[in-house]
């Protein structure tokens, strides 16, 4: 994440709860937006198991 509270933080390691912020708010356009609102889809649906494979690499 490149700025805020989480600067620094790996997207996929933001809290459920910012992504929720965001969705109520807007996401930010361009590319951030994209992995910020993926990102959000994957753990409110609960397939945060689709990222393992992803973390082992």
């Amino acid at each position: 994440m490149p700025f805020g509270k989480y600067k620094a933080t790996l997207i996929c390691d933001l809290p459920v709860f910012y992504l929720e912020w965001f969705s109520r708010k807007g996401f930010p356009p361009g590319k951030l937006g994209i992995l910020l609102e993926t990102m959000f889809v994957i753990k409110s649906n609960g397939l945060e198991a689709l990222l393992k494979p992803l973390r082992k690499g």
